[in-house]
């Protein structure tokens, strides 16, 4: 009776216990071992389920052959999204079947390759239309098939940057009320990730929509994240500030793993609710001490505060405590930005030394080395520190010889120190006709006068107007109010096989308990959502806009902008990405995949 048992509790949703009874059971049948891979499968224990379904294929020949294929076709592309890599030792499957073919575009979306995806979707949807035609299926059943097919679509469109074609294939979905509450609850997430700040009202139903009850047995616990982290973001940008801060709560209850976000979060609403910026700092501060290990965005954004309230010591303090990422070059960029502005031109070549002296230990051949070696060069002559200029123009060279912008610096910096070195090194300039003999000097002239009369200055006279009383005190300038720096915390989408960062199908799954078990086994076509590994936020995204901000806002030029923060429209994020915070939402895909109800 303990395999009936677990069966029970398995359609009961208590799968935990279901596997304690399994685990006891030592007579290992066909049927014991179909239902642990459905278990392990609800369990998320990919690998394990992958070994059982490989056993099974392997050594059984009856009817069940194909559902076992499509089962292990799921387990595959469940995998593939969870690790983000191909599966070792996965047997290659024929795709005779929709179900085949969509569980393989999941293992595709799983790998990233969304263009490949959309070709097997494609034909999915057909493959569906034509198996269920031929059994004289009513229409209104087809369509019910096809619905996870089509989320999945969306989901691929919005990732190939095509919201409108994902935004109707969403909402065909939701019209269609499909039976499945996995499938509307992923679409109503996506939907809400395209709407962004703009149709706040239809974004309030859809979110009620993937937060519903009865979800937590047919989503992944990445796709319940996703959609809780999103829940949580859109109560923040509608100004539900309590209720943000309970969601909150509840989501570092449930997901230890968003506490990134849920720190974010919880800084962004006190500051938000009670303008004390030192607080949100302070809470910042001791998160990243106690996780120095965690999520870079922590210190991008505490770094980001320190820099709006103009603590840039601090600020720079934090940038070069960030391990290896602090030789990237837009956290180099962004110190140097810093201690220019600060006239500290010390830190500056520091920075600049410390950096070309990692490359040179870790990354002696790439690109950054050159590029930094090139700039710091730059660096040096604008300060009249010819000799070090000179010094790492010679490292160029050795690189570059026939550069003649290195040769032409190298001969100006020379030529304070050492004359004679730079008549040597001017013998290896190319001859003056190499260089010009394609310069068009008539076309030149021409060019010279044309645009030369179109900018002649106009000077006209104007007479002196007869100054009033009063008119000479200058005006008071109204003082600007500043602008409250803000958090910056990105949305995730999921695929039909995870949650609301973005969402995705889940694989498909038909599953059935094999073998003389008394428990009736029943075939249900129903897909389940799935999950992506990783966000397409990217947070190096956000990292760099987080550093755009950090040298814009320290530029001399726009020194009365430093109490702005990384939201502002003025200065923080770059032109095609100024729209708003939800431009900075970040994403997590997670296809769909169909898990079988037995």
């Amino acid at each position: 009776m303990a395999f009936e048992k677990a069966y029970c509790l398995y359609r009961l949703n208590d799968t935990k216990e279901a596997w304690k009874l399994l685990s006891c059971i030592t007579t290992q049948s066909f049927r014991v071992k179909e239902l642990k891979a459905q278990v392990l499968y609800r369990l998320e224990n990919y690998q394990e389920c992958f070994d059982v379904y490989k056993d099974l294929i392997k050594n059984s020949e009856d009817e069940y052959e194909e559902e076992r294929q499509t089962n292990l076709a799921a387990v595959i592309a469940s995998l593939t999204m969870q690790t983000g890599q191909e599966v070792k030792g996965a047997p290659s499957l024929e795709e005779s079947s929709y179900e085949l073919c969509y569980n393989k575009a999941c293992t595709l979306l799983g790998l990233g390759k969304y263009a490949d995806a959309l070709q097997k979707l494609v034909q999915a949807e057909e493959l569906c239309k034509k198996s269920l035609e031929d059994d004289d299926l009513p229409e209104d059943e087809i369509e019910e098939e096809l619905a996870i097919v089509r989320s999945q679509l969306g989901y691929v469109k919005q990732r190939l940057g095509h919201p409108e074609q994902a935004m109707k294939l969403y909402n065909l979905t939701l019209k269609q009320r499909p039976s499945d509450n996995a499938i509307i609850a992923v679409a109503a997430n996506n939907i809400v990730t395209i709407n962004k700040d703009q149709n706040m009202f239809d974004s309030k139903k859809k979110i009620k929509m993937a937060v519903a009850e009865g979800l937590d047995s047919k989503l992944t616990s990445q796709q319940r994240q996703a959609i809780a982290l999103n829940h949580c973001l859109l109560l923040y940008h509608t100004g539900q500030l309590d209720q943000c801060v309970r969601a909150i709560a509840t989501l570092e209850k449930n997901f230890p793993n968003a506490a990134d976000e849920a720190v974010l979060l919880r800084a962004a609403t006190m500051h938000c609710k009670d303008k004390q910026l030192d607080k949100a700092v302070r809470l910042l501060k001791e998160y990243a001490e106690h996780h120095p290990s965690r999520s870079l965005s922590i210190s991008l954004t505490l770094a980001q505060l320190l820099l709006s309230q103009g603590h840039f010591s601090d600020c720079c303090d934090i940038l070069k405590s960030l391990g290896a990422t602090s030789y990237k070059l837009g956290i180099i960029s962004a110190l140097v930005t810093i201690y220019k502005h600060l006239d500290d031109k010390e830190a500056t070549a520091a920075v600049f030394a410390d950096a070309i002296s990692w490359y040179k230990k870790n990354k002696p051949r790439s690109a950054e080395l050159n590029l930094l070696t090139r700039e710091s060069a730059k660096f040096y002559l604008a300060n009249g520190q010819v000799q070090e200029a000179a010094s790492m123009l010679e490292e160029l060279r050795k690189v570059e010889p026939q550069d003649p912008k290195v040769l032409a610096q190298l001969i100006s910096a020379y030529s304070v120190f050492d004359p004679k070195k730079a008549k040597i090194v001017s013998a290896d300039l190319p001859p003056a006709e190499e260089i010009t003999h394609r310069v068009d000097v008539c076309g030149l002239e021409v060019l010279s006068w044309t645009m030369g009369a179109r900018y002649v200055k106009k000077v006209v006279k104007s007479e002196a107007s007869p100054i009033t009383r009063g008119e000479d005190i200058v005006k008071k300038k109204k003082r600007r109010r500043a602008s409250c720096p803000k958090i910056i915390i990105p949305m995730l989408i999921l695929t039909l096989s995870a949650g609301f960062h973005g969402a995705s199908v889940p694989p498909l799954r038909s599953a059935r308990i094999g073998g003389e078990s008394a428990v009736p086994s029943v075939r249900v076509r129903k897909a389940q959502l799935g999950q992506h590994p990783k966000g397409t936020w990217h947070k190096e995204q956000h990292h760099c806009q987080v550093l755009r901000y950090l040298q814009r806002s320290c530029h001399p030029e726009r020194s009365s902008h430093r109490s702005k923060a990384l939201g502002n429209k003025d200065h923080c994020l770059h032109k095609k990405e100024e729209e708003k915070e939800w431009s900075l939402v970040k994403r997590v895909d997670c296809p769909l995949t169909a898990t079988v109800v037995l």
